[in-house]
């Protein structure tokens, strides 16, 4: 079983007690903004969500990771590796994304747990690139992307929402110079 830890942070699969609180990020209008069509998700869609999450890990040897804050043992939301297959044209692709509760912003957390996930990655996975993709206009996200040491790639468009996306990456060539 893989976990990670960080200074500030615990990376794990997921738990049965991880539902609830991850459906309480989902639910969050702010937090799910820039997420596909904005749309909020419920407990039962969240379940459904984690089910794919491990299923993931188990087919791909990678996955989404549980983050948890080890002063506390709260469950704050996730990142960590997944197919982007919502976005066929990017395939094959691996991409590095997050996802924390709104009382979890502005304290570096994305950015430290997503360096994690890049090392993960590179170094534990022997992978040779991965990106990560905001909607166009998430500029919160697209600062983390440029700590990680991403470089904008091109743009396009989300095809089930029309959603203008913008796509980074980052080589394991370049990995060597990145925030870690």
């Amino acid at each position: 079983m893989v976990t990670l830890e960080t200074p500030r942070l615990i990376l794990r699969r997921w738990r049965e007690e991880d539902v609830a609180p991850m459906a309480a990020v989902n639910a969050d209008p702010e937090v799910m903004r820039w997420i596909r069509d904005g749309s909020v998700r419920d407990e039962r869609q969240t379940r459904e969500g984690i089910r794919a999450w491990e299923g993931e890990w188990e087919s791909r040897g990678f996955g989404l990771f549980a983050v948890e804050l080890r002063s506390t043992g709260e469950m704050a939301g996730f990142t960590g590796l997944s197919v982007p297959g919502y976005l066929p044209e990017m395939l094959p692709a691996v991409e590095v994304g997050w996802r924390l509760g709104r009382s979890h912003w502005g304290q570096g957390l994305a950015t430290e747990a997503a360096v994690a996930a890049v090392r993960f990655g590179f170094v534990e996975r022997g992978l040779e690139r991965l990106v990560s993709i905001a909607q166009v206009g998430n500029d919160a996200s697209e600062r983390i992307m440029t700590k990680l040491g991403m470089r904008p790639a091109h743009e396009t468009v989300h095809p089930t929402n029309g959603r203008r996306v913008r796509v980074f990456e980052l080589s394991s060539d370049q990995y060597g110079g990145t925030a870690r």
